[in-house]
């Protein structure tokens, strides 16, 4: 069908451009090791930040859970899909932000997608971060509101813009964590240009909370900010070790998030094991200093080691550490040399990151040894041509 030999051909360009994705399937839970075609590798692709995907105090708050309500919700959290567990997580990611309500979503992109929809519309305009994640381009587009995207970090850019408009409502959404870069937006600065021209902030932290801020927080906790304007998402399936997301903000916000979200409302329920995982992962950071300790610990180490054998770093302090490499073509040969020497480092193409700017994405845990820090660093060297 000529239908099918369009996509075969749109198929054979991405080969082309080196732009194809290909899965690999993993043998072995998340972790720092990796068994992946039948080999032993040590993992440098992951969000697992923490080293919570595979903690025993998950799994087994996890076992507890299903034994006491079942492996689904069953129907959405408007309908009979909200639980005991659901709502216990929810007060306990208000607490823990310092932020009056949260709600859970089923995921980050969902939550993303459903705030900017609710708070802009046909009368509003949005601003965003160039590098902001997709969730945050594709909620901007599905909102029917203007969308204007600033350059990365150009606050000057981003006031100019928000002097101009003359939407009904104004909405800054950005990464707090950039996912592909490592660096932090300046939320102070965010937030001042907000109260002046009377708009609302999206903070997605969804590679900051369990990394920045005073015992894992956030990046609201590392830059100390606070606004009824925030309206702040973090996801449950990076650094805190299970999967979903919540939204967290004022009372009322959140109400109306709650009664107008298409992505919430539509959707069935997170399931119960995973609000429960959440919690236990939020009793980890709040008893146990160590793993936020060991991160950055790792994050340093890192740092050092690529420093001293001239790998070409980005400046980040969070555990993202990209190497730009620039063509696609380039990136996956040195992840498939380091591949070669036992180190699994994804490459990052486009549309996931710019044209010209592919590059390799460590990606580092807690539960990561110094040593094997040291061994990916001299790898580095060796396999970048």
């Amino acid at each position: 069908m000529e239908l099918v030999e369009r996509l075969s051909e749109s198929l054979a360009a991405l080969d082309r451009e080196n732009l194809r994705r290909r899965r690999r399937v993993l043998d072995s839970p998340q972790g720092t090791r990796a068994r992946i075609d039948g080999r032993d590798v040590l993992n440098f692709s992951s969000n697992d930040y923490l080293g919570l995907a595979n903690d025993r105090r998950l799994i087994d708050a996890i076992h507890r859970c299903v034994d006491a309500y079942g492996a689904g919700s069953g129907a959405s959290p408007l309908v009979s899909g909200h639980s005991r567990v659901h709502e216990e997580a929810e007060e306990r990611f208000a607490a823990f932000c310092g932020l009056p309500r949260a709600i859970l979503f089923g995921s980050g992109y969902a939550a993303n997608i459903g705030i900017l929809t609710v708070l802009a519309g046909p009368e509003g305009e949005v601003f965003g971060d160039r590098l902001n994640h997709a969730c945050l381009h594709d909620g901007a587009r599905l909102s029917r509101a203007t969308y204007t995207r600033y350059p990365h970090l150009d606050m000057d850019a981003l006031e100019s813009a928000l002097a101009a408009s003359r939407a009904a409502v104004r909405v800054v959404a950005t990464d707090a964590v950039f996912s592909m870069d490592g660096d932090l937006a300046p939320l102070p600065r965010l937030v001042e240009l907000c109260e002046r021209h009377d708009a609302w902030l999206v903070v997605d932290d969804a590679h900051g909370i369990g990394v920045v801020g005073a015992h894992g927080r956030g990046s609201l906790a590392h830059f100390g900010v606070a606004s009824p304007r925030i309206v702040y998402m973090a996801t449950l399936g990076k650094a805190l070790g299970g999967y979903g997301a919540f939204v967290a903000g004022s009372g009322q916000t959140m109400e109306w998030l709650l009664q107008r979200a298409r992505t919430y409302i539509f959707s069935t329920a997170l399931p119960p094991m995973m609000a429960a995982a959440a919690s236990a992962a939020l009793t980890v950071l709040e008893t146990d200093p160590l793993p936020v300790e060991r991160l950055r610990e790792r994050i340093s180490g890192f740092r050092a080691a690529c420093a001293g054998l001239a790998v070409p770093l980005t400046p980040s302090e969070s555990a993202i550490q990209p190497i730009i490499v620039g063509a696609a073509e380039r990136a996956l040969d040195v992840s498939a040399r380091l591949l070669e020497r036992g180190f699994f480092v994804p490459a990052i193409r486009p549309p996931t990151v710019p044209q010209g700017t592919s590059r390799l994405r460590v990606s580092l845990s807690a539960a990561h040894e110094p040593e094997d820090l040291e061994r990916l660093a001299h790898a580095l060297a060796q396999s970048l041509p």
